[in-house]
Order: C-alpha cells, then sequence, then structure tokens
C-alpha cells in the first residue's frame, strides 16, 4: 500500500510517499527544483528489494518553506527517519542535490547500511576542474556557464495567472513526449510544484531558496567527504551530456574527467567509496535507466551489508 503522508520536521513539515513492504528501508531523495513524483520509476524499479520512502525536500512539492543549509536537509532526513519508526537505519540513495545531501548523511551516519549518489556532483566553477581544457578557453565557458545559469535562475519562481496553466500543462506533455519519458509521472512532477492562489500560480522552488541551493552546491567539495566517509558509498556518474549541456560540450567533457579523476583518488584512499560510470546515461539517469539503476542500488547495498 502507497501512503501519503506529512512528517512534522519541528520548524516544517515534509512530505513522504511511503511505498510500503517489509525489505529494508531506503530513503530516495530527488534533485534541486524536482520533488518525489520525478523519481517515481525509480522508486517502483526498487519496491521488489526496498520499502521506499521517497520525500520533498524543503522548499519542494507539498513540504514546508525553510532557509535550506546542509544541515537543516539533514535534519529534515533525521525526523522522516525517527517518525516513519523504521525498524533499522535506512539506506540513503539521492540524485543531482540529492546525492550530495545522501553523501553528507553517509558521512555523518557510519550506522547507515549504505549510500549512493546518482550523479550528484558540484557545478564547474574554476579552471582546475576542466582537465584537458585550455586555462584560457576554460575561464571563458566558465563564464559563459555562469551567465546561462544566472538567467535560468532570473527566470524562477515567477507569478503568472491560473488561466494559463492549462496551457503550460499541455507543453509539459509535450516535453515529456519529447524526453521520452513517462507522461504521467512527468505532469505529476510539474504539478506537485505548482502552488495556486486568488487567480495566480507560482512555480516552486521560490527565487531564495533557488539560489540558496545554488551557493550550496557551488560551495560544496565532495572530495574530502568520499575520502573520510565511513558508510559504504557509491557514486555513478554521468558520461554523456544532456541536450541542453550540448552547448557547453567540451567544458562538460572535461569536467566528466575530473569528477572521475576524484573519484578513482578517493577510492583509493578510501575502501568504502565506490564509484561506476554509468554507460550511455546523462545526468537525467534515473529517468533512462530506472530499472538498471535498481538493480546497481540492490546489488550494491546488498554488498556492503555483508561486508558489514
Amino acid at each position: 500500500m502507497i501512503n501519503d503522508r506529512l512528517i512534522d520536521a519541528g520548524e516544517l513539515p515534509i512530505a513522504i510517499r511511503d511505498f510500503g513492504g517489509d525489505h529494508p528501508p531506503l530513503l530516495l531523495l530527488h534533485g534541486a527544483g524536482a520533488n518525489l513524483a520525478h523519481l517515481t520509476g525509480l522508486a517502483r524499479a526498487l519496491r521488489p528489494h526496498h520499502r521506499v520512502i521517497t520525500l520533498d525536500l524543503r522548499g519542494h512539492g507539498r513540504s514546508g518553506d525553510g532557509a535550506w543549509t546542509w544541515d537543516a536537509g539533514l535534519g529534515d532526513l533525521a525526523a522522516v527517519t525517527v517518525q516513519m519508526e523504521l525498524d533499522r537505519p535506512p539506506a540513503v540513495v539521492g540524485h543531482s542535490f540529492g546525492g550530495m545531501l545522501a553523501t553528507l548523511w553517509g558521512q555523518r551516519h557510519p550506522e547507515s547500511p549504505g549510500v549512493v549518489n546518482l550523479d550528484g556532483n558540484p557545478p564547474p566553477t574554476r579552471p582546475g576542474q576542466l582537465p584537458g581544457l585550455d586555462p584560457e578557453k576554460a575561464t571563458a565557458e566558465l563564464a559563459r556557464l555562469t551567465a546561462t545559469f544566472d538567467a535560468m535562475q532570473a527566470a524562477i519562481g515567477h507569478t503568472f495567472p491560473t488561466a494559463d496553466l492549462p496551457d503550460l500543462v499541455e507543453r509539459q506533455r509535450a516535453a515529456a513526449r519529447d524526453a521520452g519519458a513517462n507522461e504521467k509521472i512527468w505532469i505529476e512532477g510539474f504539478r506537485r510544484n505548482v502552488v495556486s492562489k486568488d487567480g495566480k500560480t507560482t512555480v516552486r522552488p521560490d527565487p531564495a531558496t533557488t539560489a540558496t541551493m545554488r551557493t550550496l552546491m557551488n560551495d560544496i567539495d565532495l572530495g574530502p567527504v568520499y575520502t573520510t566517509t565511513p558508510t559504504p558509498t557509491l557514486t555513478v556518474l554521468a558520461t554523456r551530456n544532456m541536450p541542453a549541456q550540448e552547448p557547453f560540450a567540451d567544458l562538460y567533457a572535461a569536467h566528466r574527467r575530473h569528477l572521475l579523476d576524484e573519484a578513482e583518488a578517493a577510492a583509493k584512499a578510501n575502501p568504502r567509496l565506490h564509484y561506476f560510470s554509468l554507460e550511455n546515461a546523462t545526468h537525467a539517469m534515473p529517468l533512462e535507466q530506472p530499472d538498471f539503476l535498481a538493480s546497481l542500488i540492490s546489488d550494491f547495498l546488498r554488498g556492503a551489508t555483508r561486508g558489514a
């Protein structure tokens, strides 16, 4: 039985979806700007082996608004774990921003059976993170990328007449078809972030939340976390660009080399850290390969438990 409910996290409610069952528990975390519905395909694929609990991060979906810090996000996960009265510590799996949060959870919670980070990596911010790219070109490309992200951020959170919502939903249906995604899941994900009141509609997260989360991602360095984490950790890396990344193809290819180098170095320094380059996968890997990822995640967590 799938159950939706709100968890009292103290300063705000956290919306969760519990897929039920008596298998080992697993918290599944979405990325910035998404919500729990976006991971439905992966959650379903994981359900035969885990009691999957997805949640809306603060400021997203049906969860409440609150200032974003890594500590606040980890506190929300702790509240979910306690109030769901799980019979054992959960594994934590996250995509993108959620993957970074999962990695930090593993650093602080050695009792966790394992964490998996699905391409949750800070964006490139300096030429040193772009090996093989000419430094002058790297600087120019980083400036161009920052400008693109600035423009995207400026477009987020605008209010529009609710009467325009049906047309926007149809555009989302077309986008789902173009992406080859499950249309029902895509639309639920879009609608879950929509808030309508007094004839006006906005799409969550709001501009302030988006700006704060972007700063958190830019500033974090996962290298030291990977080399010191006491929890079995798997980081899954993308191997190709999404269409939106193609204008920066050289930059992202160089950054993927950096991420692979970082993962290799961390794995040598810390036997609890493992990495996997997912063939023919973009950053949107949970939508592209949910069944394979579910198998990879379940196999890793079983192995981690046996190793313990």
